[in-house]
């Protein structure tokens, strides 16, 4: 029901991310999503992996900062309000968004979205969403994208 996100705090300056990447393209690890929040002197950066467990015990091992959180993954239609009928239904179950971010793959011709809200909330936004013909993406669904 749910997808392990990992995040990353990034030093703001030229050429952690891309020491970020170079870590898990060396790893073997794919990267399905990834948004990047930046602040004064850090990043947040939040991923999809193919292999998260792996990738947590790589960037411990390189002394990255990082956490795992359990996010939803949803299919998104390509069609006018795909996105907002989501909305509804988790404003409708008063399901605070506390952020979203977006990827595309080979797949279909929509995309798919993670969704964060609370730990506590994601077992009703899954149910909800799926009784309401919202796809909920697998961890490891999400592996074989």
């Amino acid at each position: 029901m749910t997808a392990k996100q990992i995040s990353v705090f990034l030093e703001n300056r030229p050429g952690k991310l891309a020491e970020f990447v170079d870590l898990l393209r060396g790893s073997g690890i794919d990267m399905r999503a990834l948004s990047l929040a930046e602040a004064a002197d850090f990043g947040v950066l939040r991923t999809i992996v193919s292999d998260p467990d792996k990738a947590q015990r790589v960037l411990a091992e390189a002394g990255f900062i990082s956490a795992v959180t359990p996010v939803l993954a949803v299919a998104v239609s390509d069609e006018p309000g795909a996105l907002y009928r989501i909305l509804e239904i988790l404003r409708d179950a008063e399901i605070n968004l506390e952020y979203s971010y977006a990827f595309t793959t080979r797949r279909n011709q929509g995309a798919y979205m993670v969704f964060r809200v609370a730990d506590d909330c994601i077992p009703r936004a899954a149910e909800l969403l799926a009784r309401n013909g919202i796809e909920v993406i697998e961890q490891e669904e999400i592996y074989g994208l």
